[in-house]
């Protein structure tokens, strides 16, 4: 064969072997797993931090490891207003969170979790199943493309809310003049300040501090966050109140949820159910034994009687619907969730 042909053939040969070499590669490396953020105020080993390290698992698991969900805790990717304008643009996918932050957008979502209002939790799920908290979550994809994955009250806080403070507080006469640390919503400013706190609005992870060097006195918390937190320290003392019902709202990009493939969106979905299961089962064990372990350590735990809370909010509730400050509608649906 001339030298010619032989290179030729040489040559070819090599091509066909390293396109044979390229397809078997392409083949045999798995494509890269789609990633989404998750972003949350709680510390990875607290009782909540235990349920999105659950969910980001399962959605591996349910992926087959196509889909992965990365956990930023301890507001490592930004304060509440910075965290909810990422969730908006879908630099974050996730902001784990009560669903009364929709309130950005939606101002009637501050009513979600109305504190001394609902009977009991049962009554509460069934008033954000009903068609006015839905309409706020539909109203909050229209204005920031923003919206809730599956059920909101499946995902547990709490399981209960509690106020920690410096010094005990046994009657709703104590609460007079206690300097209050909130959270930058102003339906809470107003309950508290209504039955007689004088309120500070502070970033949950600046708690600590404030109250160590006596800028607040007190902290609302549920009570699976109180130990991991570390109030216990330099409030000792725990007060069990029910102020409000919460969950955990998985609030997402609405886009983004939007363009997953049927697959990976069932994954979401599967593991946010299967992670709203185990939080149910893990909030109660983990606040019992906290308890014990901070009772241990000098901490008082007590319940106070509500009613005198429930009592004085009701003039609230009444003037406030008077006055038509009430979303339209609001007392009736409460009460049509009492009824069922």
């Amino acid at each position: 064969m001339p030298a010619n042909s032989l290179s030729r053939s040489f040559s070819f040969l090599r091509r066909a072997l390293l396109g044979a070499a390229l397809a078997v590669t392409a083949v045999a490396a798995p494509a890269a797993a789609q990633t989404w953020r998750l972003s949350t105020k709680q510390p990875a080993d607290s009782p909540e931090g235990k349920v999105f390290q659950r969910f980001a698992d399962l959605v591996d698991q349910h992926s087959r490891g196509k889909f992965k969900i990365q956990v930023y805790p301890s507001e490592q990717l930004g304060k509440d207003d910075a965290v909810l304008e990422q969730l908006k643009m879908g630099t974050i996918h996730i902001y784990a969170e009560g669903a009364s932050y929709l309130q950005k957008w939606v101002p009637d979502a501050k009513w979600i979790s109305a504190p001394f209002l609902f009977d009991d939790r049962e009554h509460w799920v069934r008033f954000t199943n009903g068609p006015l908290v839905q309409g706020w979550i539909g109203d909050a994809r229209k204005v920031a493309g923003i919206t809730v994955i599956g059920d909101l009250g499946a995902m547990v806080r709490g399981p209960y809310r509690v106020l920690v403070t410096k010094k005990p507080i046994a009657s709703l006469a104590e609460m007079k003049g206690l300097k209050l640390r909130l959270h930058p919503d102003k339906l809470a400013a107003d309950v508290w300040n209504h039955l007689g706190a004088e309120t500070r609005v502070l970033p949950w992870t600046e708690v600590y501090q404030s109250m160590n060097s006596g800028i607040v006195q007190a902290v609302n918390s549920p009570i699976a966050l109180v130990e991991s937190m570390r109030f216990y320290e330099v409030a000792p003392h725990i007060v069990r109140h029910n102020e409000y019902y919460q969950e955990i709202a998985f609030m997402t990009n609405a886009r983004a949820l939007d363009r997953l493939s049927p697959e990976a969106k069932q994954a979401l979905l599967r593991a946010y159910a299967e992670a709203g299961a185990y939080s149910q089962n893990l909030m109660g064990r983990e606040a019992d034994e906290s308890i014990a372990r901070m009772k241990a350590r000098g901490v008082t735990y007590s319940d106070v009687d509500i009613a005198p809370f429930v009592a004085r909010m009701k003039e609230f509730y009444d003037a406030a619907e008077k006055s038509g400050t009430l979303p339209k509608g609001y007392m009736a649906a409460v009460a049509t969730a009492r009824s069922k």
